[in-house]
């Protein structure tokens, strides 16, 4: 039988990871006595998870870790209704086909952070439109909803704002979402024995709705552990940045906009998520916390973001996304590979692609204001001071007239990338079709 770390909930805690729980102590004992199974589920909103989902999704890595069976649960059907959860009004409805698509995206994402081939704890995918979709509406009402009370659903917190909301309001479809979620649990302990299920703390209320309808339908216990929906300090939610969502897809989120962001952390905040998402231990980061008061100067961004980097895209992106991080800092290029300049373009850098016969004719300040490195009067005093860089060349006044010239194919990076840069900071990716 798979040994369990009994000391796995109290470093949950420890880390900040438990927000709320069945049973308090009683789930302790249940987790160190034996192997269980649980679920987190993930419904297809998006092709892609992004770095709100990393929390349970982590947590799952940490219970097989411990010597527990995840079931990560991709929701192919509760993606089909949404979830009203403390949301401002309804979700638009996707159709099936694109869920679908959605699903298996998912599907494959989740595979990269659980173990397959672990024996006994071995992880398992599961898509809960396996069980729903030949359910008809008869006996979903007459099996599932005979279980629930509207008392008890108006008196959820996310339903009670949504209807004392002006011009609001919820609809049944979405009102309905709990008795999905409830069956969801019920169906995975008759199927896997599942007895634990993980979610962040906004799914409370659905969570309790499976614990209820698992007992009632198989008289039996089971119990639901929630993790704190992240926050940032300062307030600003966390994982949005000026360019929008930090997502999960490399080909939506470069692996070095995925390191810059994580680089990007305050101060106030980056102990915590250490502990939040990395697998340092908590002595690990401990001694990363002083080590940066004795120093005067923070180093845990740097190893926040080689971790995270290096744990959702691998190390070779992690070495890419550094390689640009010095490249840019240094301005010295020439060790950028074509798919570092791929990323610049995706999310690292303003970029503006043209077509060669706008350059004709035309002055240099007026193109590079024209793209947006500044207004003309500051491009002309960048030029007269040689400021300006074109791939680390540099460009003087003498060369205004020559937009063709600086921009000639010859002197393109990998035929068709140009890196400029105006003063110490500024950037500017210029790209021709």
């Amino acid at each position: 039988m798979t040994a369990v770390n009994a000391e796995l909930l109290t470093e949950l805690e420890a880390r900040g990871l438990v927000a709320q729980m069945t049973g308090e102590n009683g789930l302790s004992e249940y987790l160190s006595s034996e192997m269980r199974t649980l679920y987190c589920g993930f419904d297809p909103t998006a092709d892609s998870l992004h770095i709100g989902h990393l929390v349970p999704l982590l947590a799952l890595r940490r219970f097989q870790q411990a010597g527990h069976k995840p079931i990560a649960l991709v929701g192919g059907a509760t993606g089909l209704i949404g979830d009203p959860s403390f949301k401002a009004q309804e979700r638009q409805l996707n159709t099936p086909d694109i869920v679908a698509n959605w699903a298996d995206r998912l599907k494959g994402q989740v595979s990269r952070f659980i173990d397959f081939d672990s024996g006994e704890n071995a992880a398992e995918v599961a898509n809960n439109l396996d069980w729903f979709g030949q359910m008809s509406a008869l006996e979903f009402l007459r099996d599932i909803g005979k279980h629930f009370t509207i008392n008890n659903m108006i008196a959820k917190e996310s339903v009670k704002q949504r209807l004392n909301r002006e011009g609001s309001g919820i609809s049944f479809t979405e009102f309905s979402y709990s008795l999905l979620q409830g069956m969801d649990f019920s169906e995975l302990y008759k199927r896997n024995g599942c007895t634990l299920q993980l979610g962040g703390s906004d799914q409370w209320g659905n969570i309790i709705a499976g614990v209820d309808l698992t007992r009632r339908q198989h008289g039996v216990a089971v119990h639901g552990l929630t993790m704190p929906l992240v926050t940032k300090s300062d307030g600003t939610k966390f994982g949005k940045t000026e360019s929008g969502t930090v997502w999960l897809d490399p080909a939506k989120t470069s692996p070095y906009a995925f390191y810059q962001f994580w680089l990007g952390t305050a101060d106030a905040d980056v102990y915590k998520f250490l502990r939040y998402f990395t697998f340092l231990s908590l002595a690990e980061i401990d001694a990363i916390e002083q080590a940066d008061k004795e120093a005067g100067r923070p180093g845990a961004q740097r190893i926040l973001a080689e971790q995270m980097t290096s744990l959702i895209h691998g190390d070779d992106e992690l070495a890419g996304a550094q390689r640009i991080t010095e490249a840019l800092f240094s301005g010295d290029l020439a060790e950028l590979s074509a798919s570092d300049l791929a990323q610049l373009q995706l999310d690292g850098l303003p970029t503006a692609i043209l077509d060669r016969s706008e350059l004709l004719d035309r002055p240099l300040t007026q193109l590079l204001a024209d793209i947006g490195m500044g207004a003309g009067k500051q491009i002309k005093d960048a030029l007269g001071r040689n400021a300006v860089q074109v791939n680390a060349m540099a460009v003087g006044l003498a060369d205004n007239m020559a937009a063709e010239s600086v921009f000639a194919a010859a002197n393109a990076l990998f035929d068709k990338y140009y890196v400029i840069k105006l003063g110490k900071k500024k950037y500017q990716m210029l790209v021709f079709k």
